[in-house]
């Protein structure tokens, strides 16, 4: 009989847990700033959906993602810091890279742990069939695959479109104005899964990462001219509305109290576009950067029953956690043989625990670390900029070894590394820990040899300018460190060899480190600059076309010649040079800005430094021709 019991008592237990195991949905928006909703303070945008959300769940104020779309899905579905698996910024239409099938994603886990997985919306891990959400672990999908800017003009009516696809097939091809449907069409994708789980009593994720609120700005017509704040406020508040119809829905199903509900935001605001971008509040920075603007979300966990009303945490956590938080909250565990980043924060999401389990953040733009957190103190251990687009260089930022206190100061002014140089050290050492361990434990993006566009189209069509007032060319003798020239001041290099010169002198017992000059962006461009003591020179003649070469090592005092020809790429520091065959000339003269001592936007090279070269530059020339 005691036998019996404490099988009946196993079986018993057993049946709870399973029971328990939550529906998960996770909303994830693009380019929605820190102080773009009200529970974070905006008093422009109206958002009940949203506030009601965080007065009856969980407000998390230190959730972090990446500086751009791409990479911060990347987390999101990995675990892992964006350089880890390849994806450092992000993909383009018919690109030969994508997240790597091979990877297992947080829709593989759930799949297997027996829920009916779903995605809904813009995914732009690679839109090549071998990248897309059905072969990742979900059962289906229904979006745009990338940017609702990156579209291109279809053979078939000669019209600038973007694809909306049903699983692996293109549905339709939508034109600009019929973006207004995608909010809508979304949400009710999304409410006919939860329906069609509900009714099957079968655990669901839903994966929900809406395409608002990118530029350029389009929503429904329902919503136009209804907000305070002009088109960006009527897309917010339509993005709020969505949130409200899957909220209802599953209070109407009566599946509330078995469902953990998570929104936040892939990066920050994209405020260089002024009133087409949000806000980032009270932080520093936007989309773009790695100060808290561009990388600190907006998030907000909602679970009745669950969740305590009402609460709010500053612990530190972010998109490499929601794999394995999800994983455990689904009752399983994550594979041992796969390194990744992320924490389970399960126990602290849901409030039963006060404290993170996680305590630090790295910040990474592209391949590289600019910051390091650990509790109150960020360490910005590189230069850095206020965002994607934005030329102002604000002077304290120019260089890295700044040291803020996050609890104090969420605004990151004052820096406190010469009163605490013990924590500074610290933090560099984590720095450098976690830098050696992901060069070490990498994995490569997934490659396809002949990509291809989803729809016959052409190459995009460049509006014609009317003609205006010519550009005034560069005095390069009046050039210096921050100057930024408009690309038409230069004649055009498309096709052409061209030849930088330089004397630069470093600040002696200093290693080299910086941009000398840059022209362009990540299709095409070039890039002069030195890093921990040796020069590069970077050519980029695509967007995955890029040859660089180095010079080791050279002296305090450099006068340098670098030169991109037909037949090679060179650079020559006083007597001595070094030289590669040359992979070509650029195809098209660069659209970006000339920039000296900074490579504004898109970077040419995203190993480069962001900060201006450490010595004094003189002497500085370009020429075009042998």
């Amino acid at each position: 009989m005691k036998h019996f019991l404490l099988v009946l008592f196993a079986l018993f237990a057993f049946s709870i847990s399973a029971a328990e195991k939550p529906n998960l949905v996770l909303i994830f928006i693009d380019d929605m700033g820190y102080g773009d909703i009200g529970p974070f303070g905006s008093k422009l945008n109206r958002t009940p959906n949203l506030d009601r959300m965080a007065k009856e769940g969980r407000k998390l104020t230190s959730f972090y993602a990446a500086p751009v779309c791409s990479a911060s899905r990347a987390q999101l579905m990995t675990g892992c810091y964006a350089p880890r698996v390849g994806v450092p910024g992000v993909f383009f239409p018919a690109g030969r890279n994508g997240l790597n099938p091979k990877e297992h994603t947080v829709a593989d886990y759930l799949k297997e742990l027996g829920y009916s997985t779903m995605c809904v919306g813009k995914w732009h891990l690679g839109d090549q069939r071998e990248f897309l959400p059905t072969r990742h672990g979900f059962d289906g999908y229904f979006g745009i695959p990338y940017s609702n800017d990156m579209g291109r003009t279809a053979t078939g009516n000669g019209k600038r479109v973007h694809p909306l696809m049903r699983d692996e097939k293109v549905a339709e091809l939508l034109e600009d104005e019929g973006q207004r449907r995608v909010t809508r069409e979304y949400t009710e994708e999304a409410v006919k899964f939860i329906e069609t789980n509900a009714k099957a009593d079968k655990n669901f994720f839903l994966y929900l990462p809406h395409t608002a609120m990118h530029v350029p700005l389009f929503p429904h017509p329902d919503f136009v001219g209804k907000s305070k704040n002009g088109t960006y406020g009527d897309w917010v508040e339509e993005v709020d509305w969505s949130v409200g119809q899957v909220l209802k829905t599953l209070e109407r199903l009566k599946i509330e109290k078995d469902t953990l509900v998570l929104f936040t935001s892939d990066n920050g605001p994209w405020a260089s576009k002024g009133k087409a971008g949000g806000v980032s509040g009270p932080l520093r920075g936007s989309k773009g950067c790695t100060l808290e603007g561009g990388v600190r979300e907006p998030t907000i966990a909602w679970w009745p029953g669950t969740i305590a009303p009402g609460t709010e945490s500053a612990g530190i956590a972010g998109t490499t956690d929601v794999l394995p938080t999800f994983v455990s909250l689904a009752g399983g565990k994550v594979k041992k043989n796969i390194k990744i980043d992320g924490v389970d924060v399960s126990k602290w999401m849901i409030g039963k625990t006060e404290t993170s389990p996680r305590n630090t953040w790295h910040y990474f733009r592209g391949t590289r670390l600019e910051a390091v957190r650990q509790g109150p103190w960020k360490l910005a251990i590189t230069g850095q900029s206020l965002g994607m687009g934005i030329r102002q260089r604000d002077a304290d930022l120019a260089k890295g070894g700044r040291l803020y206190n996050l609890e104090k100061e969420i605004g990151e002014k004052t820096n406190l590394a010469t009163e605490n140089p013990t924590i500074v050290k610290k933090l560099e050492e984590m720095a450098a820990q976690i830098s050696e361990d992901i060069a070490a434990n990498k994995r490569p993006a997934g490659t396809v040899q002949n990509p291809v566009t989803l729809y016959p189209s052409t190459g995009r069509k460049r509006p014609t300018k009317k003609p205006g007032k010519p550009a005034k060319p560069i005095n390069w003798d009046k050039a210096k460190l921050g100057d930024t020239f408009t690309s038409a001041s230069l004649p055009d290099i498309a096709g052409k060899p061209f030849t930088i010169q330089a004397t630069v002198e470093i600040e002696p017992g200093k290693k080299a480190n910086g941009i000398i000059l840059a022209h362009g962006g990540s299709a095409v461009g070039y890039a002069l600059y030195a890093k921990d003591g040796n020069l590069f020179f970077t050519v980029r003649l695509g967007q995955n076309a890029v040859q660089k070469i180095a010079f080791g090592s050279p002296e305090e005092k450099m006068e340098i010649t670098a030169s991109l020809t037909k037949e090679k790429l060179s650079i020559q520091v006083g007597e001595k040079s070094v030289e590669a065959k040359s992979h070509g000339l650029l195809s098209r003269h660069p659209q970006e800005d000339i920039c000296v001592g900074h490579d504004d936007k898109n970077p040419v090279d995203a190993e480069a430094p962001s900060t201006r070269i450490n010595g004094k530059l003189t002497d500085l020339k370009f020429s075009i021709g042998k």
